[in-house]
């Protein structure tokens, strides 16, 4: 039993614990000091955004979640922020597909050979990929980090999952971009970022095109 239960314990197993787990704590802390610094950060230039655009185009990958980033950036930088997000977005996406070529990204292929069924389902979806990662992304209660990992293991073309990923958040990201943007406080901004009620409204469609989209793809795929 323990030996069966270890050989699924793989690199993405593990992988997908940490970038289920790591954003929700990283919110946290983020949240903290974004808060007690915030006339620090105020003082920022132009080459101390870079540094931190560098720095969490790494860490979105799996700690940062980038909807937090955008309310964040969209606060202190306005509608410049839009391009140092793009950067971020592409970025995580690029860095958890490394990951996944490094940690025996074949052991999942592996896995659903011997699952027909699923392998069977991966198959007939696999040409509409671009939608399904697309609708994927939509969807803001999505993990960022999880959604890229499961692509990156799933044998998605990297072209698809970075077109349709950059799609899939745009709608969100300009979102959290205008409430940052629009908010007087950072710590009302980021304890209840959805206060206005369109936002909630958007928020709301958001979901429900996310769901109703990947159910019709997969409807399609599978008949």
């Amino acid at each position: 039993m323990n030996k069966a239960i270890l050989q699924k314990i793989t690199g993405p197993a593990l992988m997908g614990v940490v970038l289920s787990v790591l954003p929700i704590v990283f919110t946290s802390v983020l949240t903290y000091y974004a808060i007690a610094y915030e006339s620090l950060v105020n003082t920022f230039d132009g080459w101390a955004w870079l540094l931190i655009t560098v720095i969490c185009t790494v860490t979105s990958a799996g700690l940062t979640p980038p909807t937090i980033l955008a309310l964040i950036f969209g606060y202190f930088l306005g509608w410049e922020a839009v391009f140092p997000l793009v950067v971020i977005n592409f970025g995580g996406i690029l860095f958890i597909n490394l990951l996944v070529r490094w940690l025996d990204h074949d052991q999942f292929l592996r896995f659903l050979n011997r699952q027909p069924k699923a392998q069977s389902v991966l198959d007939r979806i696999r040409d509409k990929e671009l939608e399904v990662i697309f609708f994927a992304k939509l969807s803001p209660i999505l993990p960022f980090g999880l959604t890229n990992l499961l692509f990156a293991l799933s044998g998605a073309s990297l072209k698809n999952i970075l077109l349709g990923g950059f799609l899939g958040m745009l709608p969100r990201t300009l979102l959290a971009i205008f409430t940052g943007h629009e908010a007087r406080e950072i710590r009302t901004l980021l304890e209840n970022p959805q206060q206005g009620i369109w936002g909630q409204i958007v928020i709301v469609a958001l979901i429900l095109v996310s769901i109703v989209g990947l159910w019709r793809v997969v409807q399609k795929a599978l008949k």
